[in-house]
């Protein structure tokens, strides 16, 4: 891959903070030619690169002798179960209950989101009149063709922090529930999802990314809606009528690390013993189940996100959670 020579900072420094910044997921190392910078990407295999120390303990229990740049593409599928280190899979999971559900089912479609993070940056896709269009591959990128999200997702168009965002670019009516914990989410808040695109700064410049755009609004649920709430009651009310999608990413539970290799200098982390955790899990599932909804979630998907969620809780996490939720515990 080539870029133009003055779109990347001749300082070593600058280059890799912005190079980190538009590839998030992956690394990049870029080269200086005579035509520009060539780059050239990876998955993240340097154990100075992982800020959880405890990396190692989590792998172990995940199996399959998995190494840290397969943490990326590493996942397990039981039923309609998906485990994942990555979230950004969840999209893939998604399309697959897609392609099973028909069309239709992404008018009716309610995202109960459980995260300390929103997930809604611009994935690296370019939006044309025949759809989606990989930057970093070049090749289309269609929902309703689960394969080709999988590509994206490997090749890094589609990453942790931009899963949400095509999926609500292909369901305008789609509805998200997003329950956070303090210190991120403080109080109930809506809003209204509205789509748009922004340029891309480095592959294609100017060329037109999915974006979404969160407009504080008055109370309310349902399409086009957005709430962020730390209230389970707030967050499950009202969802007669709705096919139901669970993402549930572990950060929500300890995001001890929130990525950062200065974790440690955070204020007010959200960083809660086992004990805690586990009262939060069994929290989050009772709502769940006391309101009829465990049934009706038509696709879940469980992610571990290395660097946010501490490895060592991994699986007593996983074990609590997919017990609670009346499915196989079972990891093969």
């Amino acid at each position: 891959m080539l870029v133009a020579a003055d779109l990347l900072p001749e300082d070593a420094a600058e280059r890799h903070g912005r190079l980190r910044g538009y590839f998030c997921d992956k690394d990049a190392t870029a080269t200086r030619t005579l035509e520009g910078w060539a780059l050239e990407l990876a998955w993240p295999s340097d154990p100075e690169r992982h800020v959880d120390t405890a990396l190692d303990e989590g792998l172990a229990w995940w199996g399959g002798d998995l190494r840290r740049q397969e943490m990326a593409t590493a996942r397990r599928r039981s039923s309609r179960l998906l485990r994942c280190l990555y979230d950004s899979w969840t999209l893939a999971s998604w399309a697959e209950w897609l392609e099973r559900s028909g069309s239709g089912a992404l008018e009716h479609v309610t995202i109960l989101h459980v995260d300390d993070h929103r997930d809604l940056d611009a994935p690296r896709l370019s939006v044309g009149a025949d759809g989606w269009r990989d930057l970093i591959s070049g090749a289309a990128c269609d929902l309703n063709d689960p394969r080709s999200v999988m590509a994206a997702i490997e090749s890094g168009a589609i990453g942790m922090g931009s899963f949400m965002t095509p999926f609500l670019a292909a369901a305008p009516q789609a509805e998200v529930r997003h329950l956070i914990q303090p210190p991120k989410g403080q109080r109930t808040l809506d809003f209204e999802i509205r789509h748009g695109v922004v340029g891309d700064d480095l592959i294609e410049p100017g060329a037109p990314r999915p974006a979404v755009e969160l407009v504080p609004t008055g109370a309310g649920t349902g399409p086009r809606r957005y709430r962020m709430t730390p209230s389970l009651d707030d967050w499950l009310s009202d969802l007669d009528g709705r096919r139901l999608l669970l993402h549930v990413d572990m950060d929500y539970f300890c995001n001890r690390y929130d990525g950062d290799s200065d974790w440690r200098s955070r204020v007010l982390p959200l960083d809660p013993p086992m004990e805690a955790i586990e009262r939060r899990v069994d929290e989050v599932v009772a709502a769940l189940n006391k309101r009829g909804l465990i049934g009706r979630l038509e696709d879940i998907v469980v992610a571990y996100s290395p660097g946010f969620f501490p490895a060592e809780f991994w699986g007593r996490t996983d074990e609590r959670l997919t017990r609670g939720l009346g499915l196989d515990a079972g990891r093969g």
